[in-house]
C-alpha cells in the first residue's frame, strides 16, 4: 500500500470525527522534502479558515509520529478543494446549489445552467429559459462557473 494509502486510512477517522469529509491525500517529492496535501470538504458547506486551521493543528500532531513518514521531512497543506474542482459525487452537486455550473456532457455540447435541485442520479438544471434534468452518468465533466456581478433574484 502507498503512503497516500496509508496516511488516507489514518486520517479519515481524525477528519471525519471533526465533522469534515477526506476528499483527497497525495504525497509529492520535492527536493529533499515531502508535500503532503490534505484536501478536506464539509457535506453541505465550505469549511471556514479557521475551521481548517484546527484540521490542520490535529493532522500535523498525528503525522509527527507517525512512523511510515520516515526521516525525510514534509510539508504539510490541509485544504478545501478549490472552485476549480470538478463535480464528481452528488454531495459535491447539492453543496453548490444555486450556482452555476458548465457542463461537458458525455455526448453533446458543452452548456452552462444554475443548479437548482440535486437527487442521487440526477440534477436538476435552470437554463435561460428552460429546466433540464440531467442524469449524473451522462455528465463527462462539470464545473463550476465562478461569478463576479451576481443579481439576486427577489
Amino acid at each position: 500500500m502507498s503512503l497516500a494509502a496509508n496516511l488516507t486510512e489514518l486520517l479519515n477517522p481524525v477528519v471525519t470525527r471533526a465533522g469534515f469529509v477526506l476528499e483527497e491525500v497525495t504525497v509529492t517529492p520535492v527536493g529533499k522534502r515531502r508535500l503532503v496535501s490534505v484536501v478536506i470538504d464539509r457535506e453541505n458547506s465550505n469549511p471556514s479558515l479557521d475551521e481548517v486551521t484546527v484540521v490542520s493543528k490535529e493532522i500535523s500532531v498525528i503525522l509527527d509520529t507517525y512512523s511510515q513518514m520516515g526521516e525525510m521531512p514534509f510539508t504539510l497543506e490541509v485544504t478545501t478543494p478549490g472552485v476549480d474542482r470538478p463535480l464528481t459525487l452528488p454531495r459535491h452537486w447539492k453543496k453548490n446549489i444555486g450556482r452555476l455550473v458548465k457542463i461537458t456532457p458525455k455526448q453533446g455540447d458543452k452548456f452552462i445552467g444554475r443548479i437548482s435541485e440535486v437527487s442521487e442520479n440526477q440534477v436538476k438544471l435552470e437554463l435561460e429559459k428552460e429546466l433540464l434534468t440531467v442524469d449524473l452518468g451522462d455528465v463527462s465533466r462539470a464545473q463550476i462557473e465562478v461569478e463576479f456581478n451576481r443579481k439576486e433574484v427577489k
